[in-house]
């Protein structure tokens, strides 16, 4: 065994001289793997993995598919050691742990010795609240971690009677296997790695290979750039023709970058909260133009362009809460007739609602801070009357289709699930404030900054029941993490509104 492990470490190493495991380079990115369900790349499983395990996509120096590597040959007694640290995030946890007040991060062997003490505190706290649900997910890392030195976490394909079956690392690289390729290629090891890609390729071919080309090509980031800079040219160019140009240029982005999602899933790219985000800011988008169309008023774009830059920097900067991987879908999503139509509706409908809410703040704060005249306020009150009706229509026919779907899936059209309580809500809210506008019962200087202030229900259905909550049949959406990003968003609107309301910023002058 000790001769085989020798043969191993010298296969992998190369020369002693160029460096330890010269085997493990960034080449290995496009190497075929399976996890989660579906057949990747090993950047992908590497990036995803490592990611969740120190919040970094890096180890040191080391790349993410290079870390994953080095720490997989370890259970073949690669002598290396890397600085890897386990990402904490519950502030409890990190007292439990003898963390400082702002260490976020424990050394992996630090925590694999505190092991003991998690499963402890785990099984001695009843309730399923947030204490514990960092606490699994924390030693969920830890298990990972551990999946990943024993060397089971990388699978090898291996070519059987013409079919492909994945193995993990650990059972692939035997003494058997390993010394019936000595003398073949550069080194036993690279050679058998050479050949188990050769054979997945001649079976599988390379659509594989498809999602390391969508994570490589970053399209959501170009796409926050072009709506960025769609936003400055629409506001300090006459000529909106440059403006309409990079607007269409995000959209082409994104469309694209979808369009691959759901080549690599087989699915809607809408059922977890990145991709609701995803969705939500490209939807908010294609609304305003439709509304445009008819509508002529370039803030309807405006409002789009900032809804979908908000949404892409979410995507891009909110890792803690939003993972960007492509997992399986639960059963009952697996229906995608109901997951296009409920799903898309209600997602759409919050898009629309959002152009509203940026609608109605940018009005509150230009007559707060600038002189706006009541025939400007009037024509701006109902261009966000426009957007709240085409919101409401959405998110009716996506409550009522949710319903229809609830019934076909668990057997009843309606339960008062938190997610189902709130989303009807947040439709009941915007239908009394549509009622209230067209009665006059609601003046327009009470009608905008209520509409400002009902996205806070919105938010509470799309992301409070995922972060805060946490509760219902509705649990296949939720996510860890979050909730200060809800408090921060709930503070800022209500710091807005007090700004606002007070009695010195009123200053829309009669026409």
């Amino acid at each position: 065994m000790l001769k085989f492990l020798l043969v191993i470490i010298i296969s992998i190493s190369g020369s002693w001289a160029q460096g330890p495991m010269n085997f493990c380079t960034n080449d290995l990115e496009t190497f075929p793997v399976q996890a989660g369900g579906r057949e990747k790349p090993l950047y992908v499983l590497a990036t995803e993995t490592i990611r969740y395990i120190t919040g970094s996509d890096k180890v040191g120096e080391f790349s993410a598919t290079e870390a994953f590597c080095k720490l997989s040959l370890k259970a073949f007694g690669m002598p290396l050691e890397l600085p890897v640290s386990v990402k904490v995030d519950h502030i409890e946890v990190r007292k439990l742990l003898g963390m400082k007040e702002d260490q976020t991060h424990l050394p992996v062997m630090e925590l694999t010795a505190k092991s003991d003490l998690l499963m402890q505190k785990t099984q001695e706290i009843k309730e399923n609240n947030s204490f514990k649900k960092e606490l699994n997910k924390v030693q969920g890392r830890l298990s990972t971690y551990q999946a990943i030195v024993g060397a089971r976490a990388w699978t090898v394909p291996v070519l059987e009677k013409g079919q492909i079956s994945f193995v993990p690392l650990s059972e692939f690289l035997t003494q058997t296997r390993v010394e019936s390729a000595q003398g073949k290629g550069a080194n036993p090891v690279s050679y058998l790695f050479e050949v188990a890609k050769r054979d997945y390729l001649s079976v599988q071919g390379e659509k594989y290979l498809l999602e390391l080309r969508y994570f490589k090509l970053n399209l959501f980031v170009w796409a926050l750039f072009a709506s960025l800079l769609g936003i400055i040219l629409f506001v300090v160019m006459k000529n909106k023709l440059p403006g309409a140009i990079i607007t269409g240029a995000s959209i082409v982005c994104q469309l694209t970058a979808m369009t691959i999602r759901v080549m690599i899933s087989g699915r809607a790219p809408i059922t977890n909260m990145y991709e609701t985000v995803m969705f939500s800011g490209f939807g908010a988008l294609i609304i305003s133009i439709i509304i445009f169309y008819f509508r002529r008023e370039i803030l309807f774009v405006l409002a789009g362009l900032a809804c979908n830059v908000l949404s892409l920097m979410m995507m891009k900067f909110a890792n803690g809460m939003l993972d960007e991987g492509i997992s399986p879908l639960v059963p009952v999503l697996r229906d995608n007739f109901w997951l296009s139509t409920h799903v898309t509706t209600v997602i759409l409908s919050y898009a629309a609602l959002a152009l509203s809410w940026i609608l109605a703040n940018s009005l509150l704060l230009r007559a707060r801070f600038k002189t706006v005249t009541a025939a400007e306020y009037r024509y701006e009150v109902d261009l966000i009357y426009t957007s709240i009706k085409f919101g409401v229509v959405l998110l009716s026919a996506g409550v009522i289709l949710g319903g229809v779907w609830a019934d076909y899936s668990w057997g009843r059209f309606w339960g008062w699930d938190p997610k189902e309580t709130w989303s009807l809500i947040v439709l009941l809210v915007y239908i009394a404030i549509l009622h209230g506008k067209y009665t006059t019962l609601i003046p327009p200087t009470r009608f905008v900054p209520l509409v400002a202030g009902s996205f806070m229900s919105v938010m509470m259905a799309w992301f409070g029941v995922n972060y805060i909550l946490a509760s219902g049949l509705h649990s296949y959406g939720f996510s860890e993490g979050g909730a200060v990003f809800l408090g921060s968003f709930f503070a800022i609107q209500i710091a807005v509104l007090i700004l606002c309301l007070s009695k010195s910023g009123s200053q829309v002058t009669p026409s």
